[in-house]
């Protein structure tokens, strides 16, 4: 059984937590992000510190307060210091080029693809092969970069495609003759 909900959450300066109808709201630095709360988790704040317990002994509540301690951290995290993602392009040709909130990705197809971004991700392309996602939500960020990556993900024989920077892409050998 897994104890995440045990740990607190720590709650870095500038950082504010406000509860209300069932609903925890996180206010940093970079911005806010709100969270409906499970009604089978109690979350209480401790000055600096939030604890969260199960409201009853059922399986599904120990669950839940675990999975909402572990989403409030992600939270705290992305409000604070936010989070990124690297992609690289793997192949000949391949391209990207960050026009505002559009991605304008070149991946060997007969037409340019263009991926239009959410308006809190931002992205930057330090060269034409790389591309780098930054947002203060976790889950958007990863949909974001499983979309982009998901029109060519890399193929084992030769490696092409759309890959995170710290993916390894198993190779398979070529058939014989």
């Amino acid at each position: 059984m897994s104890r995440v909900a045990n740990s607190p959450v720590e709650l870095p300066s500038g950082v504010e937590v406000k509860m209300a109808d069932g609903e925890i709201e996180v206010k940093g630095g970079k911005g806010s992000l709100k969270l409906a709360l499970n009604p089978v988790v109690e979350v209480n704040q401790d000055g600096s510190k939030l604890t969260f317990a199960a409201k009853n002994g059922s399986k599904f509540s120990r669950a839940m307060s675990g999975t909402t301690r572990a989403l409030v951290n992600n939270m705290v995290t992305g409000v604070s210091s936010g989070f990124s993602k690297k992609l690289e392009l793997v192949g000949v040709g391949y391209r990207v080029q960050v026009q505002g909130q559009k991605l304008n990705l070149t991946l060997g197809f007969s037409h340019p693809v263009v991926y239009e971004l959410p308006k809190e991700v931002k992205a930057e392309a330090p060269s034409q092969t790389e591309i780098v996602l930054n947002c203060i939500d976790k889950q958007l960020l990863g949909q974001v970069a499983a979309e982009i990556r998901a029109y060519r993900p890399p193929e084992p024989y030769k490696g092409k495609g759309v890959r995170y920077a710290d993916e390894y892409v198993r190779r398979k050998e070529a058939k014989k003759k």
